[in-house]
């Protein structure tokens, strides 16, 4: 099974607290091409570890290096995706970072655009829609948030969802973070 990993980073700001995404650009064969995710991607042989992973892509995807005051504050559920071909899918491992100091960013051709989405939006289940996802045909319901028009679902969401719960609290043994 292929391995990868991915950085949801957290900063407070404007006094509210905010998760970065990245809007995947529109690229062919890119099965998440123009999908909004959070930088990341597959684990290279020079790659010790999936935090490893997540450190280099999201300096590679976005221009942001994390660093050592950038505290990486828990590590998700491995989320294994289903196989493209072949008798494997792929597994992808979240990395919770705190980031706690502005940053510039500078994406490459594989980003089209960095969005900071506030949690409180996500938490508002009010906020959650339901759209259609189109799969060999079969026009399938599937749970999203749109945000200023940009769509966040399937993977993305699944890891959304998990650190929601922490963050919330609703799962007291795993709480990441404490509002003030």
């Amino acid at each position: 099974m292929k391995r990868s990993a991915v950085a949801m980073i957290l900063q407070v700001r404007e006094g509210e607290l905010h998760i970065l995404m990245i809007k995947r650009a529109e690229r062919e064969g890119d099965p998440w091409s123009g999908h909004m995710a959070f930088p990341g991607g597959r684990m290279d042989k020079a790659d010790a570890h999936g935090f490893a992973v997540a450190v280099r892509e999201t300096e590679e995807e976005v221009g942001l290096t994390l660093g050592d005051g950038d505290q990486c504050i828990g590590r998700l559920s491995d989320i294994i995706t289903r196989p493209r071909k072949g008798p494997f899918g792929m597994a992808v491992t979240p990395f919770v970072f705190r980031l706690e100091r502005e940053v510039a960013f500078t994406p490459n051709e594989e980003v089209a655009e960095v969005v900071w989405v506030p949690l409180e939006f996500l938490l508002d289940t009010d906020n959650r829609e339901t759209m259609e996802w189109k799969y060999k045909g079969v026009k399938i319901p599937m749970p999203c948030y749109f945000y200023r028009e940009r769509c966040i679902w399937g993977l993305s969401l699944m890891m959304l969802d998990e650190l929601m719960d922490l963050v919330e609290g609703r799962n007291p043994r795993r709480q990441l973070w404490r509002r003030r």
